[in-house]
């Protein structure tokens, strides 16, 4: 990168007509040297402005822009853009309302386009923002200094948390959060980028020839990218309705619904735009009144029988959401599948014999921090259940315990070392019981292995002179892993999917064994009943699920 990228320029001032009208001279006025004034007159800047929504816990609406003449583009929004929009108008109208403007000798159009992009993702996850607007997620493409835009842009997140650090906290704190990873501001890859041009190709074909019941399936690994991708077609679908397109998202995992429905409240993606549970959307809408988009995360987790949850309309929740849509468009990876009443290999072949269908599929690694080596040691043993040598690896902590007191004590030093700036807990296959009618002694189900024993997950309550709230959000709106208090329990398939941690600690079960040289499952020693019954198929044989079992 050459020598040492300087800091870049920041300038507070408050935000009204009158302070925008002067803002040149202004800066003229305030800032003594020639060039750090040329940086914000005469450069492209990139402009944030906050208005602080309450008095005692910090809550803040903002926007995030940029521009190549900050005093033009202020006195516009501050002219025209109150007339049409609403967050506009609030701004304008508060009178605590303030403004930074961003500068940097090496800002050019598309650095300050993706810095302003970056700073939408990095503000999406901080959890003191209520609502957060700008015109369009602006993420580059490869230019000329790219390279320096992390850099460039770490400098001015520091330097903004010297000014407001309760709406500038350290990054790390931000880059753990759920939400921070299923942002629709996330720069995509390549691969990402050619998916959603894909997809939303497809979306403008079906909805000009008003073609109905497509189907676009998203397919890929965990880790591959499919939630960010899928968020972001979501937001830019959205927000920039011009069609006024009805949307609804439906997740079939607790944890992600949480997520989406923070991402529609903090983005103001407005009425159209909704996260809706699957029974409900079945019973809402109909072949005679279709949905213009339905997204299915998790599409994996739809069941494929009837159930107390899903009774009097098919056999089929998938089949059933196309039916009422004109497009759906669903994340489908068939080895995350958690019970043998969901979509299973011939429920798949229907769908794709009788829909029209398009399969759109995300190879990429992208959750593992891993080295190559130990990317396909892991490879190895998942998908061909061989355990050789683990490779050294700097950026992973393979470790391997025969106490699991030993492996909780560990864990909580992880997480106590992060200081809630990471997430560690421990997880556990599901081996023992956690739906009986009888609990322990402690009254809690719990994991156990001699003396030791650990409550399964959504069973602790926090402290009582806790007030449930981490940085201003109730618990109950962060995800399982999120919340401080589940450090004392054991999470499962059924809270964890979906989320990443910096460090796991997992207690393997007696249904999982080392046979032969390879893993084997041994189905009569798991407590997850609904994950290992017989299931009748579309032949009307039975078959056990999953099939290596």
């Amino acid at each position: 990168m050459g020598k040492e990228l300087k800091a870049p320029v920041i300038y507070e001032i408050q935000y009204n007509h009158d302070t925008a009208s002067k803002l040149d001279s202004s800066i003229n006025e305030d800032i003594s040297d020639e060039n750090n004034r040329r940086l914000l007159i005469d450069y492209p800047t990139v402009y944030i402005v906050n208005q602080k929504l309450t008095s005692g816990k910090p809550k803040y609406s903002v926007y995030v822009g940029e521009t190549n003449d900050i005093q033009r583009r202020t006195l516009q929004h501050l002219d025209e853009d109150v007339r049409s929009r609403k967050d506009w108008k609030e701004l304008s109208d508060a009178k605590n309302s303030m403004m930074y403007v961003i500068g940097h000798e090496h800002f050019n159009k598309s650095l300050t386009l993706d810095i302003e992009n970056r700073m939408m993702h990095y503000l999406s996850g901080v959890n003191v923002v209520e609502h957060l607007n700008n015109r369009r997620d602006n993420a580059q493409n490869d230019y000329y200094t790219s390279n320096e835009m992390v850099p460039i842009f770490n400098k001015i997140w520091r330097k903004l948390h010297r000014y407001i650090p309760d709406l500038f906290p350290t990054q790390r704190l931000i880059e753990e959060s759920a939400l921070f990873k299923a942002s629709p501001f996330h720069k995509l890859t390549k691969s990402q980028n050619q998916a959603k041009n894909e997809i939303l190709d497809i979306v403008d074909k079906a909805l000009a020839t008003g073609k109905q019941n497509q189907l676009i399936l998203v397919k890929g690994e965990a880790g591959a990218g499919k939630t960010v991708l899928m968020s972001n077609i979501f937001y830019d679908l959205s927000r920039y309705n011009h069609h006024s397109l009805s949307i609804a998202m439906m997740v079939n995992h607790p944890q992600q619904e949480k997520i989406y429905e923070q991402i529609i409240s903090k983005l103001d993606l407005g009425d159209n735009a909704q996260v809706i549970k699957v029974p409900t959307f079945i019973n809402k809408y109909s072949k005679d009144n279709p949905i213009d988009i339905a997204f299915v995360d998790e599409a994996h987790l739809l069941l494929t029988q009837r159930s107390q949850a899903y009774y009097g309309h098919g056999t089929n929740e998938l089949l059933d959401i196309i039916k009422r849509a004109k497009i759906v468009i669903a994340v489908y990876d068939s080895h995350q599948i958690l019970r043998s009443s969901q979509i299973i290999e011939d429920d798949d072949k229907n769908i794709i014999e009788k829909y029209k269908n398009y399969t759109v599929t995300l190879n990429n690694q992208m959750r593992i921090d891993a080295s190559k080596e130990m990317v396909d040691w892991l490879r190895n043993l998942i998908d061909n259940q061989i355990i050789n040598k683990a490779p050294k690896d700097k950026k992973y902590d393979l470790r391997v315990y025969s106490d699991p007191m030993k492996m909780e004590k560990a864990i909580r030093a992880k997480a106590k070392k992060d200081d809630n700036h990471g997430i560690s807990r421990m997880l556990a296959t599901f081996d023992w019981p956690y739906s009986s009618k009888t609990k322990n002694n402690h009254g809690l189900w719990e994991v156990s292995e001699g003396k030791w024993h650990m409550p399964w997950n959504l069973q602790v309550k926090p402290n009582s002179d806790d007030k449930h709230q981490i940085r201003g959000v109730k618990y109950s709106d962060l995800s399982w892993a999120e919340q401080p208090h589940t450090i004392n329990e054991i999470g499962s398939t059924f809270t964890i999917q979906g989320s990443d941690l910096n460090y796991a600690g997992v207690i393997i079960g007696p249904s999982v064994k080392y046979r032969n040289g390879k893993i084997i499952f041994d189905p009569s020693e798991s407590c997850n009943k609904k994950a290992i019954q017989n299931r009748k198929m579309h032949d009307n044989k039975k078959r056990r699920f999953p099939p290596n079992y």
